[in-house]
């Protein structure tokens, strides 16, 4: 019975897709942050060079998630990915004081962009575990 109505409900209301980008400087942690959506559990990553792209489920959504390259010379290159972007994480690196600047940069000119003005937006405060990491507040004020 349980079945027949879960299936009358996705048959109703179908599976959501969402396109979600996901971008930050390099190191920030994108890579490792996907496949720990994806999979479950921590995998050794490199840097990024180009894309990786994944599709994570969770409940009736299905995520395709585009994680792009976050270094200074690929970053030109993210808005090849903004056409029919629904989601953006921006990925901070909690405990790089020295480049908090350089995301808020990255990210407002990215917020700035005709493509993604109705694309939510998820600030994702990595790597909080680190003794020197900014907390939330601090992260926000300085984005």
């Amino acid at each position: 019975m349980g079945l027949s109505f879960s299936k009358l409900f996705a048959g109703l209301f179908g599976r959501q897709e969402m396109r979600i980008l996901m971008v930050g400087l390099d190191a920030a942690g994108k890579t490792t942050i996907l496949y720990k959506l994806k999979l479950g559990e921590i995998v050794t990553t490199i840097p990024t060079i180009g894309f990786n792209v994944e599709t994570v489920e969770y409940k009736n959504i299905s995520f395709t998630v585009w994680d792009v390259g976050g270094q200074d010379k690929i970053r030109p290159l993210w808005r090849y990915y903004f056409q029919n972007t629904q989601g953006i994480i921006f990925v901070v690196d909690s405990n790089d004081r020295d480049r908090i600047s350089e995301a808020r940069e990255e990210l407002q000119q990215m917020l700035n962009e005709d493509e993604l003005r109705d694309a939510l937006l998820l600030v994702f405060a990595n790597k909080q575990d680190l003794p020197n990491a900014m907390n939330a507040a601090e992260i926000t004020e300085k984005l």
